[in-house]
């Protein structure tokens, strides 16, 4: 018989059946890291909506009309549609100490749980 080179069908089947598993592999790993970065950016992206309104009212020198300015539910924003802040003003008095429970809490498709941020404002 003659000297025979190349590769045997078997042989040409085997290694495209270990490419095939090694793609799969891989796509659905490269698919699982897309998503990951999607929910990353709309946590990142309720977190600022939570943390701007928070650092908002915590700034705003007007101690007795926080309640009217601020307790509030909000969902227009053009950049997240679906998310939804809502602003809760919870004054407390004990004595002689008179201050402000603000809690932002901001919802929307994607989060795995809805973000939550909270300052505490004392009376001038």
């Amino acid at each position: 018989m003659a000297d025979r080179r190349g590769f045997t069908l078997i042989e040409v089947l085997l290694a495209l059946t270990i490419l095939a598993v090694v793609m799969v592999g891989f796509v659905s790993t490269t698919g699982r890291a897309v998503h990951v970065a999607a929910t990353s950016d709309r946590e990142q992206s309720a977190i600022q909506l939570a943390t701007d309104r928070a650092e908002q009212v915590r700034s705003d020198p007007n101690y007795a009309k926080l309640d009217s300015l601020y307790a509030m539910t909000e969902s227009s924003f053009p950049t997240l549609p679906g998310f939804t802040r809502t602003t809760m003003v919870v004054r407390t008095t004990a004595g002689a100490n008179d201050y402000k429970r603000i809690t932002v809490t901001v919802t929307g498709p994607g989060l795995s749980a809805p973000v939550t941020r909270t300052v505490t404002v004392a009376a001038p």
